[in-house]
């Protein structure tokens, strides 16, 4: 198997799990701190995994640049609900 029939292959698990996984997660958790709710120990982890998936698709991205813009909006998701939920966490002290 080509390395380009791989990548569609990755790229096509990691949009499914995407849609079907973490961007409903990421909207619940973009509603609760917009609430002014701060994230429990297990939000705060999952998004550690998610900042490092993201980190480990540099490759991937080198070699599909297409999906980059994708990617960013994710990026830029994950850290508008990190940083509402650390000044809801700032706010509660």
């Amino acid at each position: 198997m080509s390395e380009n029939a791989n990548d569609q292959g990755v790229i096509q698990v990691l949009l499914d799990r995407f849609n079907k996984q973490r961007l409903p997660r990421a909207q619940e958790m973009k509603e609760k701190v917009s609430r002014g709710e701060i994230l429990d120990d297990d939000e705060v982890t999952y998004l550690a995994a998610v900042f490092e998936d993201i980190r480990n698709l540099k490759p991937l991205l080198d070699r599909n640049p297409e999906y980059e813009p994708l990617v960013i909006k994710a990026m830029t998701l994950y850290q508008e609900i990190s940083e509402q939920a650390l000044a809801n966490a700032k706010k509660d002290q």
